[in-house]
């Protein structure tokens, strides 16, 4: 018997985690986990990476290191996002 009335369980779970309110934070999780793949070798000299009102903060280690990366910080922001698949932050503060 064949029902009509599937649904793809893919949906049933962002469905879910919308309803949970877990949705924010599972992407904000992917995001902080994405941090070295996207920054790459640099991501060495960083720590303390967290998420608060749509800005993630970043204790960097090295002062050249954090001056190349506000110049691209619109880039930095756009790729963390579009490896997330959503607008998660905003903003990055470098400390």
């Amino acid at each position: 018997m064949k029902r009509n009335d599937a649904e793809q369980i893919g949906k049933l779970i962002q469905q879910f985690l919308r309803q949970e309110s877990l949705e924010s934070p599972l992407n904000e999780q992917r995001l902080l986990d994405a941090w070295p793949e996207i920054l790459g070798p640099a991501a060495t000299y960083t720590s303390n990476l967290y998420i608060r009102n749509q800005t993630l903060y970043v204790h960097l280690t090295s002062a050249a290191l954090r001056q190349e990366l506000m110049m691209g910080r619109e880039m930095l922001i756009r790729a963390l996002n579009t490896k997330v698949g959503a607008t998660v932050i905003t903003n990055i503060i470098f400390r």
